[in-house]
């Protein structure tokens, strides 16, 4: 079976922390593999804030989640703060992708959990069309 493969991009835009909430632990005693999924949205959530941005209005224009893949790498633990790095691979006229590198510090030592990319799609929620990427987004994503 082949496996995921993914290569994080030299162009970080954004480093953000998350921390594990009890929550997000599984009945293996570990981060479950939704969880990674939410805390990866949680970032880029983060990141969108900086920019006075949420997923459904970036200069008028929203954000769909078209594809998703993760590559787990190690496990992670109730008490755990991940960082989680943002950066960008290709963009064309409607729509981006977003790699994630999700780490954590313990014991002194920087352990990495997952690899992850997004396919976004810029969306105009009021005529339910494809749209541009907006261009102070475009600016933003072309600063990595």
């Amino acid at each position: 079976m082949a496996r995921v493969k993914l290569e994080m991009p030299d162009n970080k835009i954004v480093v953000v922390s998350v921390p594990v909430r009890i929550t997000d632990i599984n009945y293996g005693n570990h981060l479950g593999n939704n969880s990674f999924v939410s805390i990866i949205h949680e970032a880029r959530m983060l990141w969108l804030q900086q920019h006075s941005y949420t997923e459904l209005n970036i200069e008028g224009t929203g954000l769909i989640l078209a594809d998703l893949m993760v590559e787990f790498k190690s496990e992670s633990y109730y008490g755990d703060t991940i960082e989680i790095a943002i950066a960008v691979g290709e963009i064309s006229k409607v729509s981006f992708e977003l790699y994630y590198q999700l780490q954590t510090r313990r014991n002194d030592k920087l352990i990495l959990l997952a690899l992850a990319k997004t396919g976004m799609v810029c969306y105009d929620y009021t005529i339910k069309k494809v749209a541009a990427i907006p261009e102070k987004l475009k600016k933003i994503l072309s600063a990595g």
